[in-house]
């Protein structure tokens, strides 16, 4: 049996104390995010998405005529017809060069909250600053909870992923185990809003973090975020337990 010891350490520590390499590979995520070097098929997905956020942004609460709905209607399914025949796959991470710009970085523009590519996201934009991973992001109309604000689901969904960052500072990767958060005020709906995420602590295989959004000075929401580090490897077994069922499916 060797003595060497394994080329990472698996289990999480504080900033600063995490094996850089392996630090360094955790947070691609971070890097790819916020990186601006768009291949010209990612920038004509990011306009297609564009567009379908405009769409849906416009659509909700229209008061539109009947015969402009029905225009759109046909158009919309027009649209989606082109792209019946093309096959669909696993979309969570990819790192080809031709599709990632020059870069060999884990790309997540399909993401539900920073995907550049998927519609559904706002989509928000994830960068690290001096230890603080910060994320801003503007939801529109179809976002919208109580009149005016944002619905606190996708408040709680937008600190998933800013605290799903965050952990990422601890040089492990980890899947959310509780997420708790408090609504101070109303968080508005067409606004700039600043998140800033903090890692606080490390136990063994937990991960402890916290967040906040900020809208001009004012803290709307706070957060507290519990991450469980994965074991090596686990993480590869989602991933091929996700492409086994879509092969079923197809």
């Amino acid at each position: 049996m060797s003595d060497q010891p394994p080329p990472f350490e698996y289990l999480p520590k504080m900033t600063g104390e995490a094996d850089p390499e392996r630090l360094a590979m955790v947070t691609k995520r971070l890097r790819a995010a916020a990186a601006g070097d768009l291949s010209p098929r990612r920038e004509a997905l990011k306009e297609l998405a564009d567009a379908a956020r405009d769409l849906v942004d416009r659509l909700v609460a229209t008061d539109a005529p009947d015969d402009v709905i029905a225009a759109a209607t046909a158009e919309v399914a027009s649209a989606a017809a082109r792209f019946e025949g093309h096959h669909q796959g696993s979309l969570y991470g990819f790192s080809e060069m031709a599709n990632a710009g020059g870069r060999q970085d884990p790309l997540y523009d399909h993401s539900p909250l920073i995907g550049i590519a998927n519609p559904l996201a706002p989509p928000m934009t994830i960068r690290e600053e001096d230890e603080v991973i910060v994320a801003e992001v503007v939801f529109g109309q179809a976002y919208e909870g109580p009149p005016g604000c944002v619905h606190g689901g996708y408040v709680a969904a937008a600190f998933d992923e800013l605290l799903g960052a965050t952990q990422s500072l601890s040089g492990a990767p980890g899947m959310t185990g509780t997420l708790t958060v408090r609504y101070e005020s109303p968080t508005p709906l067409k606004t700039l809003l600043r998140m800033e995420g903090r890692l606080v602590g490390v136990e063994r295989r937990k991960i402890f973090t916290e967040g906040s959004i900020i809208v001009d000075g004012h803290v709307t929401a706070t957060a507290k975020g519990t991450f469980i580090a994965m074991q090596p490897g686990q993480f590869l077994d989602l991933i091929a337990e996700r492409q086994a069922r879509g092969e079923a499916i197809r």
